[in-house]
């Protein structure tokens, strides 16, 4: 890891991220943490494991995406994990049509971009005419663009891969909803040490009638809005149930909230309370 040593000998935190340099990922930590050294990771696991072994100060990964749902893999994986949550972005995804210099855009028949990215731009793709190809990742497809300059094709992406890769935006803006929006975990070792404006937990119900009611019903109880409720498969029928609510476990109308919630269910787990910036 010839970046992080730089890094380390720069006194920069390091901030790892599943992709590669220029993918949204990448944008939201530099977002989070301007001074931060960026460390490419090709899995999610990975960047969970150099954090928990202390190769990284920080971790940041996507959770969910306004049209595409969960990210199936980090929630999975959030189940088990020893870190915390920090901190939270919850940043707008633009899509962009990037080309070569100099390229004609009457000449592109294919743009080449992660699926999830390819499916968001779908309205456009067959408005153009264009034939989306699947890449490994948005930031991949730029760079693949730019090294190989393969005839008639085009990456989606983000500005931030163009102004890296030095490529032309032919199109801006080319998602199908401007909703478009994914919001990122950043994770460590030991929690922040603050309050925070958003907490995030994740529970099993007891195999009982009304169990998941029971517990919401103690958050609706305490006045607490509870802005995420999702479920995720873990062993064999059943389900990790994951929360996020507004405030912070240093009020104690919220800390008793969470008590009267641990005794409805199984393995209740704070994974943390942190501050949540919307971009």
């Amino acid at each position: 890891m010839a970046e992080s040593k730089t890094a380390q000998d720069r006194d920069l935190k390091l901030v790892g991220f599943q992709g590669m340099h220029g993918a949204y990922s990448d944008a939201a930590a530099r977002e989070w943490n301007h001074e931060a050294a960026t460390i490419p990771f090709q899995e999610f696991s990975q960047v969970f494991d150099a954090v928990l072994a202390g190769d990284l100060d920080y971790g940041v990964v996507p959770v969910e995406n306004t049209l595409g749902g969960i990210v199936g893999q980090v929630n999975s994986i959030l189940v088990t994990t020893e870190l915390r949550v920090v901190a939270a972005i919850d940043m707008p995804i633009h899509h962009c049509l990037l080309a070569a210099p100099g390229t004609d855009h009457r000449d592109i028949r294919t743009a080449y971009s992660h699926g999830q990215a390819l499916s968001q731009c779908r309205r456009f793709l067959e408005r153009n005419k264009l034939d989306g190809v699947v890449w490994f990742d948005t930031a991949g497809a730029a760079r693949m663009v730019s090294e190989d300059r393969p005839k008639g094709a085009a990456a989606i992406a983000s500005r931030f891969a163009a102004e890296l890769y030095g490529l032309d935006i032919i199109k801006e803006g080319i998602q199908d909803s401007a909703a478009n929006r994914t919001r990122f975990f950043v994770l460590s070792k030991g929690a922040n040490g603050v309050g925070g404006n958003k907490c995030s937990a994740v529970f099993f119900t007891n195999d009982k009638a009304g169990a998941l009611f029971s517990v919401l019903e103690v958050f609706a109880k305490a006045g607490i809005n509870l802005t995420r409720i999702e479920s995720v498969p873990d062993e064999p029928g059943d389900y990790a149930i994951f929360i996020d609510f507004d405030g912070s476990d240093q009020d104690p109308r919220i800390a008793g909230a969470i008590e009267a919630a641990r005794a409805q269910v199984r393995d209740f787990r704070m994974l943390g309370c942190y501050d949540e910036r919307k971009l």
